[in-house]
């Protein structure tokens, strides 16, 4: 018998979507519910990969606004309210499990750029300790390792960390959630031989903390960062 029959019948697999219980069994997420789904389509933006209206448009507004360092990254899905509300249920209550889902679609969708990327390391974004004792995790380093293990890739959460505890983020401008993070990471020395690094996080929105994230690691000696999330927002 199947060592898994019996904790899939005492804790049956949810659904990112819509949390009911999955059918048939074995499948990440509802048949139906990946429909729901609101998956980045071409063209997008060569530089942080958010949905552009032309192929003739290289880069999104926010892209031509705002100095970037990263050299380039992808999302799986845009961040309307289907994933808002997915992405809160992960962080606040503590649907873990979802994150499966979410890791095997980006390899799935996305393998061959990662591969092209040559990084030496996944690295999560950090969150605070204070929140990382609150939630008991950081989502971010959940779905690192998710992805890691599938692409046999190190993931390496030493190499950044967070040390200041930053106001909310809701309600600044993207100049201001870039201040606001400018002194809230804090890289490590590389590893030897680490010339390559992907960050990986649950949501980009303007990008202010995938930059942030990138200068540390840059300003450490790290030559190239590109990034994974799950989500990504609208273009501005």
């Amino acid at each position: 018998m199947n060592p898994y029959f019996f904790i899939d019948l005492l804790f049956p697999r949810r659904c990112p979507v819509c949390d009911g219980i999955v059918m048939p069994k074995g499948r990440l997420i509802c048949p139906e519910c990946v429909k729901k789904l609101s998956f980045v389509k071409d063209p997008v933006c060569k530089r942080c990969g958010k949905e552009v209206i032309s192929a003739d448009i290289e880069y999104c507004f926010d892209c031509v606004r705002h100095k970037r360092t990263f050299e380039y990254g992808r999302a799986l899905v845009n961040y309307d309210e289907i994933a808002r509300s997915s992405m809160a249920k992960i962080k606040y209550k503590n649907k873990r499990e979802y994150l499966d889902f979410y890791g095997e679609a980006i390899c799935a969708r996305y393998e061959k750029q990662i591969r092209r990327m040559e990084a030496d390391v996944l690295v999560p974004v950090p969150v605070h300790p204070s929140r990382r004792r609150e939630r008991g995790f950081n989502q971010a380093e959940l779905l690192a390792r998710r992805i890691g293990e599938r692409l046999e890739i190190p993931v390496c959460p030493q190499m950044l960390a967070r040390n200041k505890k930053t106001v909310p983020q809701k309600g600044l401008d993207p100049a201001g959630r870039l201040k606001n993070l400018e002194e809230a990471f804090l890289a490590g020395e590389p590893l030897k031989g680490v010339e390559g690094v992907i960050l990986v996080d649950d949501i980009y929105t303007t990008g202010s903390t995938i930059e942030a994230c990138t200068r540390a690691l840059k300003k450490a000696g790290v030559k190239n960062v590109y990034f994974l999330t799950i989500c990504i927002g609208r273009g501005q």
